[in-house]
């Protein structure tokens, strides 16, 4: 395994997914978080690509932090949220610049929270931290393996506050999930993994 200052990406960034009742966990968590968390924050919930997404507004609502949906090439910068838009994946690129690219008609999952995970552990390395938030599937799973292979950190919710608890559960499956944690303590750990990455 490379040391931490192997990968390019200089600063912490925090990957949150999810899927069926993902707004509200998204949202809760997003709420806990201090203005000046020091870490890159990007969301990835699975989303009709035909449909205009409401979900930036609605996170912006609740959170402290700046929200805003993600543009090709946009920068990710510490103590920012940028949100997947509808009929994309999100890359992760060594610039720590987003890449999007169009999901086409079939599955996998859009968008997908494997690719989004996978170029994250590539670029960073120890800094990324993916949560694993309630959905139905299993996207995330092989996500989940980069990011440990790579040295990141993931936490997942636990079955009694998701809504839908196969998609963390299927992260639990691969070994590689740190904790496993009520949704309202997330936030918590999420503050206290940033700090110590820095």
């Amino acid at each position: 395994m490379q040391p931490v200052d192997a990968y390019p990406v200089p600063f912490p960034v925090v990957a949150l997914v999810a899927s069926a009742g993902g707004v509200e966990a998204l949202a809760r968590v997003l709420a806990a978080l201090p203005a000046d968390l020091p870490a890159a924050v990007l969301v990835a919930l699975h989303q009709d690509p035909n449909r205009a997404s409401l979900l930036p507004a609605v996170l912006a609502r609740a959170a402290r932090l700046p929200v805003e949906e993600a543009a090709n090439n946009h920068l990710m910068r510490p103590g920012h949220v940028l949100v997947t838009p509808p009929g994309n994946h999100l890359l992760v690129t060594s610039e720590a610049r987003i890449g999007l690219i169009a999901t086409g008609p079939l599955p996998p999952a859009r968008p997908s929270a494997d690719l989004l995970l996978s170029t994250l552990a590539v670029t960073c390395g120890a800094r990324a931290l993916a949560v694993i938030l309630t959905g139905m599937g299993h996207d995330g799973q092989a996500g989940v393996r980069a990011i440990a292979h790579c040295g990141g950190t993931i936490l997942a919710q636990n079955e009694a506050t998701s809504d839908f608890p196969s998609m963390p559960a299927a992260a639990v499956t691969t070994g590689r999930v740190q904790q496993i944690l009520a949704l309202d303590t997330i936030a918590d750990a999420i503050v206290k993994h940033v700090g110590g990455h820095r």
